[in-house]
């Protein structure tokens, strides 16, 4: 690291302080990564996205992620905002699965399942700073952290890292890994920004396109766990396979998406997933990842919630696109293998391309 860039890391704005038993454990601090017009910033509670700032047709820059008022509303949040969730990323049906003839009974933290890793998952968590290089060709930071065995009922010591990359004109990466120390484990990690491409203080976002590049569903019961059955989206409110506002059949819908897409193309390489655009602000966001499916979440549940600038984010004031194993693969053989063992670590990309 160099003597600027430490300087900056060491000068960064420091937001606040966690307490454990009475005393002060370790400083949640933001850091930012800055290319051009592109600026990106993020905390080391949760491996979280706070903001992320482009310009839009007119060359106008813009936030395009919700964000808490207060850095201190990360730490009792219940929205996962922008955050790496984990160990295992969405639904766990009964908080328990089968591995290698052991039954691990997990924290259930959702009526008697368990989601995004159990009470205290990687989103409630500070994580380390590994790498850390605000400016140049390619402004990156790499955030580590330790889960050890039995941390939520999960087998074996697990050092996850989560790293975030300006590349390009406009172009955001994200790469999540993971390796096993010392026992299999279920894996699944995911970044659950919440984006609005028209800002995220502009209002719902039912009026942006979206695209979808999956054919399939994994089909959920009433509590959202998945069967282990797939289904077509065609004819469905599901069908994002052309591009249509998320509004166009919401209203068919409960409340409004809240599904994983079984998407298109070959195992483990590098696939279009999803293509969002913003009529009003012109910008435009294409998804690329190495994963199975991607989550389709539109904010249903937000209420009140106070962001920055004193903007309230109501429901559907954002969209989340997870890109992510299949929900409750543990249960279910028919589904890719989310076990990573000493000898087979967990990689998970994702590629942003804004435009506008």
């Amino acid at each position: 690291m160099t003597m600027s860039n430490t300087f900056v890391l060491l000068c960064l704005l420091l937001t606040a302080s966690v307490l454990v038993n009475g005393s002060v454990e370790k400083k949640i601090r933001i850091y930012e990564l800055k290319k051009g017009d592109v600026s990106l910033k993020v905390t080391n509670w949760g491996a979280s996205i706070l903001s992320l700032v482009l310009p839009d047709k007119n060359g106008k820059l813009g936030d395009i992620v919700l964000e808490y008022r207060s850095i201190k509303d990360y730490t009792t949040n219940t929205t996962n905002f922008g955050a790496t969730v984990g160990r295992v990323a969405n639904r766990i049906r009964g908080a328990q699965f089968k591995l290698n003839g052991t039954v691990y009974k997990l924290v259930a933290n959702s009526g008697n399942n368990t989601i995004h890793g159990g009470a205290r998952g990687f989103a409630d968590v500070i994580w380390n700073v590994e790498r850390y290089q605000r400016e140049g060709d390619n402004p990156s930071i790499t955030f580590s952290y330790h889960s050890v065995d039995g941390e939520q009922g999960f087998p074996g010591d697990l050092i996850a890292t989560a790293s975030y990359t300006l590349l390009g004109k406009n172009q955001l990466s994200i790469t999540m890994k993971a390796k096993a120390l010392n026992k299999a484990t279920p894996v699944n990690l995911v970044n659950h920004a919440f984006w609005n491409l028209g800002n995220h203080n502009s209002g719902n976002i039912l009026g942006e396109v979206v695209q979808i590049f999956g054919s399939q569903i994994t089909a959920v019961d009433s509590k959202n766990i998945p069967t282990g059955k797939f289904t077509s989206v065609e004819g469905t409110p599901y069908d994002f396979l052309e591009p249509r506002t998320v509004g166009s059949r919401i209203n068919q819908l409960a409340k409004g998406y809240d599904i994983n897409y079984v998407l298109d193309g070959e195992k483990g390489r590098m696939k279009l997933a999803a293509i969002v655009h913003d009529n009003k602000s012109g910008r435009v966001m294409k998804l690329f990842t190495n994963a199975p499916g991607v989550q389709f979440f539109t904010a249903n549940s937000l209420k009140d919630v106070k962001g920055k600038g004193g903007f309230v984010y109501q429901a559907h004031a954002g969209l989340c696109l997870e890109t992510q194993a299949f929900p409750d693969a543990v249960n279910h053989p028919n589904f890719p293998s989310t076990i990573v063992t000493p000898e087979k670590p967990y990689q998970h990309y994702m590629l942003f391309k804004f435009s506008a």
